[in-house]
Formats: structure tokens, sequence, C-alpha cells
């Protein structure tokens, strides 16, 4: 999302379109040259044997195919998350008993997103625990059918932040919260007028920068009863580590 421009919004193909200012079937070749993700492309092509852009679309509603937990790594994942993150241990855990939280063969930390009261999985938030720094989503995931979160009992208030480990940082400053990820600094995801409906009082905690303002503003612009409740830090995961 180009928040300058106000663009974007897409996935690979059109980020790279965007960035190198090329055309559709460049980007494409550069993504399976450079990122390694084989055959980018999928379904019907045009006349002149280009991938059409109607054709990536339907590719990217394509089954949810969620990493497959690895009990081993979990010691990896708890040692980056409440070393590294500063995440307390005991908010961790419910969240790996229940199933929202566990580790892949990588040693990624896996986030599930959840739909309904049945916590039906739409996807997941993927977050490197190495040296190098990565985030993603699972491939299928569907950001607008769910999101993950973390509450307590009996809660009416919610405040939306742009990640996983930002809602649990979140929720260690106020428990008396529900935390949710968007997963994005996005403004107008799908299921937030329904939260709205059932008349919970909604902050948008989005990061305390330049696209977390403006996508906040965004937000508030489509939905006045939003307000901004901005991180005393940058973010806050940096908020609880500066506790």
């Amino acid at each position: 999302m180009n928040w300058h421009r106000r663009a974007g919004g897409g996935g690979a193909i059109d980020l790279v379109m965007h960035l190198a200012d090329v055309d559709f079937r460049t980007a494409v070749a550069w993504l399976e040259q450079h990122m390694a993700v084989g055959h980018v492309a999928v379904g019907e092509t045009t006349t002149d044997g280009t991938a059409s852009k109607r054709s990536v679309s339907e590719g990217q509603a394509r089954k949810l195919r969620l990493p497959v937990p690895n009990d081993r790594m979990l010691r990896r994942v708890r040692a980056y998350l409440t070393g590294r993150r500063h995440l307390p241990g005991r908010l961790l855990e419910p969240l790996v008993e229940s199933g929202k939280l566990y580790a892949d063969n990588r040693g990624n930390a896996v986030f599930l997103l959840v739909a309904g009261k049945a916590n039906r999985p739409v996807g997941a938030e993927l977050r490197g625990t190495g040296n190098r720094v990565w985030r993603g989503m699972a491939p299928g995931t569907h950001k607008d059918s769910g999101y993950f979160w973390i509450a307590a009992r009996g809660c009416g208030k919610i405040v939306l932040c742009e990640s996983a480990i930002d809602s649990i940082s979140c929720f260690k400053i106020h428990p008396n919260r529900i935390c949710i990820s968007t997963s994005g600094a996005r403004s107008n995801p799908r299921w937030l007028r329904g939260l709205l409906g059932r008349g919970y009082e909604i902050h948008c905690g989005f990061d305390a920068d330049g696209p977390g303002d403006a996508a906040a503003r965004e937000m508030i612009a489509l939905h006045p009863a939003i307000q901004r409740l901005r991180p005393p830090a940058h973010d806050w995961n940096d908020a609880l580590a500066g506790i």
C-alpha cells in the first residue's frame, strides 16, 4: 500500500509493478526469477500468451494451506517471542494450548486468523524467528473473513493493531481490551462493520508513523464511531519493550 498515492492493496505482482514501474508480465517474470516461488501466473492466458490479470485474481482465491505444526520447534518460537519480543509466557501459553499460536517446520511463529464462535481458521500470520526479519501470510489466507485476537472475558472495548505480535503486546498493556490484528494497516476490513454493529467501542491502535496515521484517519473517516489510540512508541511491541 502506497499511502502517499492512496494506491495498493494487491499482492506481490502488484507490488513489483508499482515499485519497478513495469508491466504485469515483467513483474511475474521477476518474481519467478528472484523469489524462487515457482510458476507465479496461473489459470488462463490472453491471446498473446501473457498471463491475464483475471486469472491471477482467481488464483489468489485458492484454498487455504496452513503450515504444518512442528512441536519440536516450539521452544525456538517461545524463546523468540519472550526474549526478543518481550511477550509474557503466561499470555502465550493459552494461545499455544488453543492452537491459535504454533511453530511450523521452519521455526516460524504461526498466528491463526479465525472466524466465528468456533474459531474456524481462515488464514495465518507468519513471523520468522531467526536473525533475518521476515513476515508473511499463509497461502490462501482470507484476511477479510477473520482475524487473530486475544482477550479476557467480558471485554467490550476493542483495539485494532497491525500484527498479531502487536495485539498481544497491546493486551499486556491494556488487559481490559480485546486486541485484534488487522494483518497490516488496513483501513476498512470487511468484518469491521459487523463489530461496530454489535456495539463494541473500537479504537484504532495502528503504528505511530505515517502509514499508520494515514490508515487510522481513513478508517475514522469511514467509521466515525472509531477513535484513535496511538501507541506511546512506534508500535505496541516497542511500547511493551520500553516498560
